[in-house]
């Protein structure tokens, strides 16, 4: 076997600002942040003139992360509808397993988000949802019953 971990996820935005915040609410810790740019920036992601600030977030136990990236060079392109549905192809969201569902969907409107519908229970051992973010990032919450 090849694979270790899955590192990150990585998100592009545009206002950095906003999502960092919304992330932070959901409990992700800001690990780092850093401006890159040059040649190699560039060979990596097969971009031209590159120059992006990056936020990497993690989780509170350390095994997720997200990486937020605002391009300032080049533009950023939409590449689907904002807030396309959840059918559409393509990796759709990122699944979170958080504690008191019910206060982070409480919590999260505070911060550009909206509940897509609402609140499902599978079984007696999961509650979830899906939410909409700023600029349309799809997250989904689940919490264990116990």
């Amino acid at each position: 076997m090849t694979l270790r971990r899955m590192d990150n996820v990585l998100i592009n935005v545009e206002n950095l600002e906003a999502v960092e915040a919304f992330f932070g609410e959901l409990g992700m810790l800001v690990e780092g942040r850093t401006t890159v740019e040059g040649p190699w920036a560039g060979k990596v992601i097969g971009l031209d003139n590159v120059r992006a600030d990056i936020t990497m977030m993690k989780t509170p136990d350390g095994h997720g992360r997200v990486e937020l990236s605002k391009f300032h060079t080049p533009p950023a392109v939409r590449a689907e509808p904002e807030n396309a549905p959840a059918n559409t192809l393509g990796m759709r969201r990122s699944m979170f397993a958080v504690e008191n569902l019910d206060g982070v969907v409480e919590r999260l409107p505070r911060h550009g988000a909206e509940l897509l519908d609402q609140i499902a229970q599978y079984e007696n051992h999961t509650r979830l949802c899906f939410m909409r973010g700023p600029e349309g990032i799809l997250i989904g919450l689940a919490e264990e019953l116990q």
